[in-house]
């Protein structure tokens, strides 16, 4: 299983390599790891984060560890350009990399050359070689906010292999009891249910956003309903959506802020409504539609938000729905949610609401936005949702001093 795992990795590389030649983020994911130099350290943490959304997951142990370790180099690793590119000069660390490419060699030459006293991934990302360097040479390996799912690879009779990863690691600390029985299913013992550290994240964003004047201006008073992280299919609803409702404003905030991704948006959209972020200093009294052309802003958006709507449920799955909720947001999303324990939750709760057609779109959203008395049951219900959930950073930081 080994030799099919290494040959796996390498047609993986070659095929980024042959994207890389008019695709532009594999460009950045193949070059990023061409041309980097690692650091010889004598000592450091290492984080490894597979794209921004497990960084702003992983975030408040970060932050928790770096301060309790302040004699330590931190050392943050992405695998994907779309965590590495806006976070390559994150504060919080003392170097930024790209994961190496998954091989014996780059796994022994990297944990060698910035000698880490312990190891910290986020959520998921289960890697062999850097797995099997880190157990060789005694190096503790934690999982944060770790969920399992029944249809994994883990518990597949073919899953040998990856079962054998998890078994490399020090200390899972999990999501959810079914995760803990998934694992304990197949002799994984070393467990304990922590909670999802985006809680506190999206908790702590919520109770210090950071203001921003243009967009209140932009708002002026009027509803406002924001779509987050959406994809071509999100944005062809969203544009229909507009159409009806031309006395309320509209944020769209894509998941690819590419040039030719805002032009096909943008071409969605009535243009003498429509306005992008970077113009918005020639804004005028008639625009009621934005298009956020940069990478960052979105924690902060939702507080100026009346309702939301959360990207990517039409692809491989939703983005982040705490982000909206921690400020009280009712969200919608596509039907591929069922991944994701928290969007689960909130449906459940009745402060999500999962659509899967244009009219299932208008009926909720106006619904919503009609009905205070609906709308204001939803906020309390999400805002709630997210505070009873928070306390994972503190229960985690807490096993890791003992044991350092």
């Amino acid at each position: 299983m080994l030799f099919i795992y290494n040959i796996g990795i390498h047609l993986f590389y070659l095929t980024a390599a042959l994207f890389s030649l008019y695709k532009n983020k594999a460009k950045l994911w193949i070059n990023g790891r061409k041309h980097q130099q690692i650091k010889s350290l004598e000592s450091s943490i290492w984080f490894h984060f597979a794209s921004l959304g497990e960084f702003e997951q992983g975030r408040p142990v970060l932050e928790a560890v770096k301060k309790q370790y302040p004699l330590h180099n931190i050392v943050v690793t992405f695998f994907s350009p779309s965590g590495y590119e806006p976070r390559k000069n994150t504060p919080l660390a003392d170097v930024v990399y790209y994961l190496p490419l998954d091989t014996a060699a780059n796994a022994q030459h990297f944990i060698s050359t910035i000698r880490p006293q312990m190891a910290v991934f986020t959520k998921y990302e289960y890697w062999h070689h850097f797995f099997n360097e880190l157990h060789k040479q005694h190096i503790p390996l934690y999982i944060i906010s770790g969920i399992f799912r029944p249809g994994q690879v883990f518990f597949k009779w073919y899953g040998g292999l990856h079962r054998k990863m998890l078994k490399m690691v020090t200390w899972f600390f999990l999501q959810d009891a079914q995760s803990k029985q998934l694992l304990h299913d197949i002799g994984i013992t070393n467990v304990s249910i922590s909670g999802d550290t985006r809680f506190d994240r999206v908790w702590a964003n919520a109770g210090n956003p950071k203001n921003l004047p243009e967009i209140a201006q932009f708002k002026n008073g009027q509803k406002l309903f924001i779509a987050g992280s959406t994809w071509p299919q999100d944005e062809e609803l969203i544009a229909e959506f507009i159409k009806q409702h031309p006395d309320w404003k509209f944020i769209i905030a894509p998941h690819e802020t590419s040039e030719e991704k805002i032009k096909s948006l943008t071409n969605l959209l009535p243009t003498e409504t429509t306005i992008k972020f970077s113009e918005i200093s020639n804004l005028k009294s008639n625009i009621s539609n934005l298009v956020i052309d940069n990478i960052g802003m979105l924690s902060s958006l939702y507080q100026y938000a009346d309702i939301a709507y959360i990207g990517g449920g039409f692809g491989e799955g939703i983005h982040n729905t705490l982000e909206a909720a921690a400020f009280g947001m009712p969200v919608i999303f596509g039907p591929k949610y069922h991944k994701f324990k928290e969007a689960r939750d909130l449906v459940e709760l009745g402060a999500g609401f999962t659509i899967n057609s244009q009219d299932e779109l208008n009926q909720i959203a106006d619904k919503l936005m009609g009905d205070e008395q609906a709308r204001h049951a939803a906020v309390v219900i999400a805002k709630d949702y997210v505070q009873q959930n928070i306390g994972a950073t503190e229960t985690i930081v807490n096993y890791i001093k003992a044991q350092h």
